[in-house]
Order: structure tokens, then sequence, then C-alpha cells
């Protein structure tokens, strides 16, 4: 029986992709291995959001090769589609599937194996203990910084009917909380005939059977209309964690950007949000040192952070693309850049210390997420890792910890019921 594993760097659509071959391998009578040093075939899943995204994932081939010599390497994702030859060049590459060619992705791995082989498995192990569905993919738009719509192409949705069917699917196997994900979530069902919208999708999803959560990927502040936010804040199965894609405080620097926003509709949006929904983990991404940028438009992005309820962001130093606008201007001092972003990312960690010491006392739903020495590692539905000792449940399994300590590194809780989702 051959072994395989896979390696998704970056976002959650290349976590849920790799969901969707890790199901289909095993359909063939395939076996996950635990360990990148255990699989015959190991797939790896690349990201070029950044050139450390790259650097990550050229690294990440060499020790496979290195460590594990006798596998064969199928690389894909984006950078091996924006620079395929490259990647190919690299020790031990067996394959390198750009990415329209992923969905055929598990028969290309497949092709050749025997009969014998090819059988279904048992037992199939999960993949993850949450279910990843991808909904979109590709963008439409033409961020100054983004080299994604370039690799990923045009936005391109997934018929509804055939979401419903397997959201469905999860939850009759078992599945607690399904993860819907997308490159661009909120541009969802504009390019399908008859066109469709994201509110449509979940509104769909609210009325399956059931006791399940629905977390979502990115939102794009830009396209989250009224109803799309009152639905969003009014739905029993939207997990409240709304993860805002920001990028920058400064107006100026929004506009270079070529993103439609400014920071008076976003500090709006996060108050509206706090507003309907208290408990609510809002979070960020922000890039700091995008070309142009001066001490007076990161201040502004500091007190952005400051004064919202955000509570973290995903801090991203500015990487030039090539092909993206941005690039062609004149880059901010490296130092400069370095300084700023740590200060930015000691403000989100008092932020989300914050955030979690008003949690204490407050028994939330959550999900099993992994068995730890003396106790579980919980997932709340509002995107807080509690660990909690002594205690033992199914992973995957639906629980209630009430949150008893938080401080810097850990969140820490007891079992209070597994009840499911229901208070």
């Amino acid at each position: 029986m051959t072994s395989f594993f896979i390696h998704p760097f970056g976002c959650r659509v290349n976590q849920a992709e790799a969901f969707d071959w890790a199901a289909a391998l095993q359909k063939k009578g395939w076996r996950l291995a635990e360990e990148d040093s255990q699989g015959e075939i190991v797939i790896i899943n690349t990201c070029t959001l950044t050139a450390r995204a790259d650097r990550d994932g050229r690294r990440y081939i060499r020790k496979i090769a290195q460590e594990n010599p006798r596998a064969r390497l199928v690389v894909t994702g984006c950078l091996a589609e924006r620079d395929p030859e490259g990647v190919k060049a690299l020790p031990g590459v067996w394959r390198v599937v750009a990415n329209a060619d992923k969905d055929a992705l598990a028969g290309q791995c497949a092709a050749g194996e025997s009969p014998e082989t090819a059988v279904r498995a048992e037992e199939p192990v999960s993949y993850r203990v949450r279910a990843l569905v991808k909904a979109q993919d590709g963008c439409d738009m033409a961020c100054a910084f983004c080299v994604i719509p370039s690799v990923r192409g045009r936005s391109r949705s997934v018929p509804v009917l055939d979401l419903w069917t397997r959201v469905e699917e999860f939850v009759s196997a078992g599945y607690a909380e399904i993860v819907l994900a997308g490159i661009h979530l909120c541009s969802y069902g504009r390019d399908l005939r008859p066109p469709s919208s994201l509110l449509e999708l979940l509104s769909g999803i609210e009325e399956l059977p059931g006791d399940f959560r629905l977390r979502l990927s990115s939102l794009d502040p830009r396209l989250l209309s009224r109803p799309l936010l009152d639905f969003l804040t009014g739905s029993r199965r939207i997990a409240p964690h709304f993860h805002l894609s920001l990028q920058h405080g400064a107006d100026r620097i929004l506009r270079l950007m070529g993103r439609e926003s400014t920071n008076a509709s976003y500090r709006e949006l996060c108050a509206e949000l706090e507003r309907r929904s208290p408990e609510a983990n809002l979070g960020a991404d922000i890039i700091v040192g995008f070309p142009g940028e001066t001490e007076r438009d990161y201040e502004e992005t500091v007190r952005l952070l400051e004064e919202s309820p955000l509570a973290y962001a995903h801090v991203f130093s500015y990487s030039a693309r090539p092909g993206t606008k941005a690039a062609e201007r004149p880059a901010v001092d490296r130092a400069t850049v370095k300084s700023r972003a740590d200060r930015l990312r000691r403000l989100s960690g008092r932020k989300n210390l914050a955030y979690r010491r008003r949690l204490i006392g407050r028994t939330l739903p959550g999900v099993v997420i992994q068995s730890k020495p003396g106790g579980l590692e919980v997932l709340t539905s509002n995107y807080v890792d509690v660990l909690v000792s002594g205690a033992a449940a199914p992973l995957g399994s639906p629980v209630h910890v009430r949150i008893a300590a938080a401080g810097e590194r850990d969140t820490t809780g007891e079992l209070r019921g597994r009840d499911g989702f229901r208070s």
C-alpha cells in the first residue's frame, strides 16, 4: 500500500485542496503517513504570497529530499505555478502540477499503480479534525502588491448545490466544524450562471440538518453588504470569528494599493460587528512598509489597531512580487520596515491577550483539535485555543469549555460538557 504525506503552505484554500487530495488518495487505497519522513509520495502545496513564502517552500523541498531521499515529491501551488522550471530543478522533485490541473492531482499521483494497490482503504484516517471546503478560487481584484491573480486566475465559484451537498456529507460523516475557504470568498457566485452570492450559499447551509459550526476564511470589507452583515451576526451556524482584510490604516496607502476602502469605513465595520456580536474575535491582515509608506502613514495603522476592537493582526513586511505595480516603486528602508513590523506585532499580542482575558469565566462551545499529554486542546467557536488538563474526549468532537485563565502564551480552561454546540 503506497504511503503519502501532504504539506500545504499558506492559505486556507491550499489546506482545503490538501484535504480533498487526502480523501481521494485514501479512496484509491493509499495510506496517509503520520510524518513526511514516512511518505513514499510527498505532496507540497506551495505559496508565493511573499519572498519568505518562496524561501520556505524551497527550503522544505530540499529538507525532504535530504531526509527522505526515496520519496517522490509532487509540487504544486502558487510558487510552482509562478516558477515551474525553478521548482522542477530542485532535488527530489518528481512532478510539478499546475494550479489548473490540481483537480486531477490525485489521479496523476496514482498513475501507473497496480490494480492491487488501487483498492478502497477499510478505515481511512481523517486528514484534519475539521472539514475544509473550497468554495471559490482566483481573484478579479488588482491590488498593486498582490501576485495571486496572476497565478490563481480569475474568480471561479463551485456551484451552490454542489457545496450544500458537500457540507451535508461532511456533517453526516461526523464533522462538527466546517471551514469554508476561498481566495476571495466575498466574491463567491458572481461568475456563476445564473449568478449567486455568498449570502445565498450561507443561507442554504444554515438550513441543513445537524449540529455543526461553519467557519469562514478571510472576508473583504469592501464586499460586506448590509444583508450579508445581518446574516453573519444573526446566524446560529456561523462561528463568531471574522478575519477582515485591512492591509493598511492610511487612506493614502490604500489608494496606492488599489484598494477601494478607507480607515473610517473599516473602523465603522469593526464597531458594528462588536456591537452585534460582543464575543466575536476580529482579526486583520496588515502590510508594513508598502512603497511610499511614511511614518505618518504607519502611525495611522498603529492607531487603528489600538483603537478598534480588533483582537489580533497578521502582520506582513511588504515583499515585492514580480510583475506587480508596487514592485516598480521605491522601497522603504528594510531596517525601518522591520522596526515597524515588530512594534505592530507586539501591539497585536497585547490586544489578543486583553481579548482572551475578557473571556475568563465564560463557557464557550468548541471542537477538540488535538490530544495533549494529560489533556486536550480545544478550538473555541471564536477562535481561541484552550488547553484543558485532565480531560478526555474524541478528536473532532464538539464540547463546551469554561475559560479559566489567559496568559501571554496560553489560554487554559475546564471541560464543561459534551453536548454539541447547543448552549
